[in-house]
């Protein structure tokens, strides 16, 4: 009898022990839970997400904004009918005339801005993402802005009919496109943001 009383403190201990070895795979789960913390928390530090929360800085904004005043300046020879049709709306570019006089009294000023921002900014690795984009899409914008002329000088619509009412209403079209295109980027750039211009845009991507 004494044996027996012996051996049920022994038969106890054996069935505790399964006990401590279903608590092990709980432990296991419990501590396997933050494992699944730290890719985020890497994402954090070296992906995108940081990235897209920085902002420009001041010198980087200016210069974007400064790289759309070349197709700002070369949109407005579209403006001449409009302007003269609605004399209000041409005082508010009275304050620009000084800027634009000196720009036009400079040989070959667009020719030479335009290069000086695709070989200074565009293809310069020092500077950042948002200079060289925004300077790529404003020369992008730039080049467009050249299409008009050429086909007025290949099809020669002349000052009467049809065809001369087809220009100017081109040239009003682009002249407005033109303009707003202008202020969203200068707003966007100004807030520190990267405008996105339509058809413009994905053709300035693939030259970065």
């Amino acid at each position: 009898m004494a044996s027996l009383a012996l051996l049920r403190p022994c038969t106890f201990h054996h069935t505790h022990k399964p006990s401590t070895l279903t608590l092990k795979p709980k432990r296991n789960s419990i501590s396997f839970s933050p494992l699944s913390t730290p890719p985020s928390k890497l994402k954090l530090r070296n992906g995108v997400v940081k990235a897209n929360l920085s902002s420009p800085a001041p010198p980087e904004r200016l210069i974007s904004i400064a790289a759309y005043a070349l197709p700002f300046f070369n949109s407005l020879q579209y403006g001449h009918n409009i302007l003269t049709q609605y004399p209000k709306f041409a005082l508010l570019f009275d304050p620009i005339i000084p800027f634009l006089s000196f720009y036009r009294s400079l040989p070959y000023a667009s020719f030479v801005a335009f290069f000086a921002l695709y070989l200074g900014i565009v293809r310069n690795p020092s500077f950042p993402q948002f200079v060289r984009f925004n300077a790529m899409q404003a020369l992008t914008l730039d080049v467009l802005l050249v299409l008009p002329v050429l086909f007025q000088r290949i099809f020669s619509p002349g000052r009467y009919g049809l065809a001369f009412k087809v220009m100017v209403w081109s040239h009003n079209v682009v002249f407005v496109f033109s303009i707003l295109c202008f202020l969203y980027s200068a707003l966007s750039c100004l807030l520190g943001r990267t405008p996105y211009l339509p058809f413009v845009a994905d053709a300035a991507a693939r030259q970065i």
